[in-house]
């Protein structure tokens, strides 16, 4: 029978290998031609689309029960708004935390 440990080492080293290779494919394989013009366009949106991503799971789910924070959804809101207006990360990554942390200890 196999320990559990052996488990989960057989399923991080199974994970690594797959991660390894799937960024070889791209970064080995391709690496050293020129992508076309229309790739290089496509994959410059890449952040956009991973940060939504990222940050969904998040602000919807909070308590297990698929219910909205209004707090993260304050400082979400006031996040995008910031950005979009300022286009700034940076004014806009300040605005969501300071909103956030400056709400969350008055409340």
């Amino acid at each position: 029978m196999i320990d559990a440990r052996s488990d989960i080492w057989i399923v991080i080293i199974g994970m690594a290998i797959g991660t390894f290779l799937i960024r070889y494919s791209f970064i080995g394989i391709v690496g050293d031609r020129p992508m076309p013009g229309w790739l290089l366009r496509l994959l410059r949106f890449t952040p956009v689309a991973v940060l939504p991503g990222v940050v969904a799971p998040m602000l919807i789910e909070t308590g297990g029960d698929g219910s909205l924070d209004p707090l993260r959804l304050i400082a979400a809101i006031a996040t995008l708004t910031v950005g979009v207006l300022t286009r700034n990360v940076l004014y806009a990554i300040i605005t969501g935390l300071g909103l956030y942390f400056g709400l969350g200890a008055i409340l």
